[in-house]
Parts: structure tokens; sequence; C-alpha cells
């Protein structure tokens, strides 16, 4: 592998005019640019990215720690993500927390280890000892999707109260009286936020939320089929199972398949995050989208900001309502009343 001092022999000039030219410094002339750069090219010189890191303290690497990356909605993100790093000039290290506060702390650690410029963090629970001395300590941080309350760290995240507004309105139109949901962990703020907006929405309508309509799930698609068996063995079984995330609205449709029961005829079914498989399903699962390559890309700008010492803005997003065929299809409109032409004697 050719070094800087083989580059400089091969231009004719210093290994200081070599570092002055691969850090873009003014004070070269044009034509002992071009040449240590013809000298890069011809011998295939690449900078130690190790040794440059030790000189300006910083190595151009972004931390990202994603809650599941088996869910379609996290591969998303940490896909715009990276291409948004990439375009700023940063390399991404993810780590999967897989839903556990534990194995989340271990890729905080291990990344903070590797001397990484800064951190996007979709926190698993509440709270983290070593995300919160890791803010004391001044690293860069952006939460992203979920946050931790009281931190002091921009949050780029999706609003979905008014599409979950807009989702009652959708089952309510559909004379859906019987709406019950499976929850995410209450440990994070989404888990808490989509129970919150999903009372309020139907309160807006007269309607309540009573306790047996609401399961816990984790997030995992087993959850969302445990508590969908345990809303069709109610008394009152719900007319309608409204899941807060993706996965598990496909353990509630596995559920209702599993008892030979069919949607949305035997139980409507809606899920928060929107994902490519619910156009495949039968039937196709209406969904609330968050604008997830948005996200990541206001994610990274933040936490570049941040790194490169501005102050780093929290983004909020707003969801959206994409209605399919899986909480019903809505009423024929009236037929027209027919005209009755009378000729004028």
């Amino acid at each position: 592998m050719a070094s800087i001092k083989d580059v400089a022999a091969e231009a004719g000039v210093s290994v200081a005019t070599v570092s002055r030219v691969l850090n873009d410094h003014p004070s070269v002339s044009a034509e002992a640019r071009a040449r240590v750069l013809a000298a890069v090219e011809t011998l295939g010189y690449r900078p130690n990215a190790v040794a440059r890191s030790l000189r300006t303290d910083q190595t151009h690497t972004l931390g990202l720690v994603i809650s599941d990356v088996m869910n379609p909605y996290f591969t998303e993100l940490a896909r715009s993500v990276e291409e948004e790093a990439r375009a700023l000039g940063y390399s991404v290290i993810i780590g999967n927390a897989d839903e556990r506060p534990d194995l989340q702390d271990h890729h905080v650690r291990n990344l903070l280890d590797r001397r990484i410029d800064g951190l996007l963090v979709s926190p698993t629970d509440g709270g983290s000892p070593l995300m919160l001395d890791a803010v004391r300590a001044g690293t860069p941080m952006v939460f992203v999707d979920r946050w931790i309350p009281g931190v002091d760290v921009p949050v780029v995240r999706a609003d979905g109260r008014d599409a979950v507004r807009d989702l009652v309105a959708h089952l309510h139109g559909l004379g859906h009286r019987r709406l019950a949901i499976i929850a995410g962990p209450a440990a994070t703020t989404t888990g808490r936020e989509r129970v919150e907006a999903f009372r309020e929405a139907l309160g807006a309508y007269g309607l309540e939320l009573p306790d047996a309509y609401i399961g816990q799930g984790d997030f995992q698609a087993e959850s969302g089929r445990r508590v969908t068996e345990g809303f069709l063995d109610l008394p009152e079984p719900p007319e309608v199972v409204f899941a807060a995330d993706n996965l598990m609205a496909l353990g509630a449709l596995d559920a209702v398949r599993a008892r030979g029961l069919r949607v949305p005829d035997d139980l409507a079914l809606a899920a928060f995050d929107d994902i490519r498989w619910f156009v495949h399903t039968d039937p196709p699962v209406t969904a609330i989208a968050q604008p997830t390559g948005e996200l990541g890309r206001a994610a990274v700008r933040a936490l570049v900001d941040r790194i490169e010492g501005r102050p780093g803005e929290s983004v909020t997003l707003p969801a959206r309502l994409v209605v399919r065929r899986s909480c019903g299809e809505p009423p024929a409109p009236p037929e027209p009343s027919p005209v009755t032409n009378r000729s004028q004697s």
C-alpha cells in the first residue's frame, strides 16, 4: 500500500505539500496540487483514517442504535440515515437493540469506545444512565422516532395524533363502535403516546376505551397474536383492533386466521407504521404511515449540526392515514333519485 512519502516522491514535492493538498489547504499552487492528485491516482493512495482521526479528533463516523432491525420501519430508517450520512461525508455503524435496554446500552458503549463523532438513538426504554452520562459528557446525540423525556437532546419524530383522529373518524364512519388497541411498551414514548392519542380520538365521538380493550404488547409479532387471541375470547369482543406497530398487526392477522375468521368480516384491523407488505396482505391493511425517509435524513442533518458546533434542531413531521380494505368497505352512496320529465301541455 502506497504511503504519503511515496506520493510525495512521485509528485516531486514535500510530504508537507501532499498533506496540505489532501486537507484542501489553500496555500498550494494549482500546478503542485495537480501533480499530487495525479500521484494519488497513479499509486492508489488512501489516507490512513485512524491516523487522521487522531490528528483531527474526528472519525467522520456516526453511530445508529435502532430498536429492532427486523422491523421494516427501522430498516428503512437505517437506510435513509446511511444515505444522508454518506452524502455529508460520514459513515455509519449500526447497532440493533432488539427492543432490549441491556443490548441498547451494549451498543452505545461500543460505539462510544470507537470514538464516533455523534450518536443517533431510538431508545428502547424511558432512561439509560449510560446515555445520560454521554449527553452530560458532551457527546453529540439526537433521538429519532422515540425519545427520553427531560433530556436536552434534539428529537426527530413523526406526530401521529392527527392521523389517529383520522383513523377513528374513518372507523366511526364505517359503523364501528367497539375499538381496541394493542399497545406498545409503556416504557417507550411511542408506546404511551399512541394509546393516549387513540383514547382522545375515541372520546371525541363519545366512545370509551375500557381496560379490557387495551392489550399490552411489545412491538413484536408474537405479542400481537397473543393480545388478539385475548380480545377474541372476551364475552363481547371488539369490532376493530388497532395495532400500535406493524409487526403486532401481522401477529393480529395471524391470530384471526388461526381461528378460521376473516378480516374485516369478523374483526377489522388497522396498524400504526405502514409497510410495503400491507399492500400484499389479504385484505390490504389500513395503516398510519410515517415519513420514514425524511425522518432519517432530518436526524442525520440535526446530528451533523451538533457535531459541527451548530444547535441542531428538533423536527416533528406529520404522519398520515392510508385507507385500505382491512376495516371494511365504505357504504355505497345512495342511488340518485329518478328525474321525472313532465311534458308541457
